[in-house]
């Protein structure tokens, strides 16, 4: 048993339903926000002969019997793919400051930014591990040297602006 999985963009695609389903394709004077939202219901139903009738060869389209489409991430997907998996890159972040008997905690306000950047770049969820290290990187080299940080928080002004965190210290005595 293999599994095939086959992602990108179809461009195109859509019209071949289109014709198929006898909707009329886009014209000149189209709403381009309009004819985008058109477009992927009709990516939705596409079939296989859809598929072959695009230009792949029958025998590969055999070979794909589940035909599903994908959607863009919108931001709450995105800030539960930060923080509701298992091994979420905000969990593991947390942990590797536990070994520095730091906690590391991140504000709604700064889990929303993040996602919210991810969106502007068009990066979606793998784009999140890099937004993310590019805020950390500097308190991952300086945050071992301070023994006395008990706490840090990452809220939204460190995500836009790169501020420094706000961190807690011990108590003297």
């Amino acid at each position: 048993n293999i599994l095939f999985i086959v992602g990108g963009a179809f461009v195109g695609l859509d019209k071949q339903i289109a014709r198929r389903i006898g909707k009329k394709t886009l014209g000149f004077k189209a709403d381009l926000k309009k004819n985008v939202k058109e477009s992927a219901t009709l990516i939705e139903q596409v079939e296989p002969g859809d598929l072959i009738r695009y230009g792949l060869i029958p025998e590969f389209v055999g070979r794909l019997p589940v035909v599903g489409t994908l959607h863009e991430l919108d931001k709450p997907a995105l800030i539960q793919i930060l923080t509701e998996p298992r091994n979420a890159i905000t969990k593991q972040y947390q942990r590797l400051f536990d070994y520095e008997n730091v906690k590391l905690r991140f504000t709604d306000d700064a889990l929303e930014a993040i996602a919210e950047l991810a969106l502007q770049r068009k990066i979606g969820a793998r784009g999140l591990r890099m937004i993310i290290e590019d805020i950390m990187l500097d308190l991952m080299y300086t945050l071992p040297g301070q023994k006395k940080i008990r706490e840090c928080v990452i809220t939204r002004e460190v995500v836009e602006s790169k501020e420094k965190p706000i961190t807690v210290m011990e108590k003297a005595g």
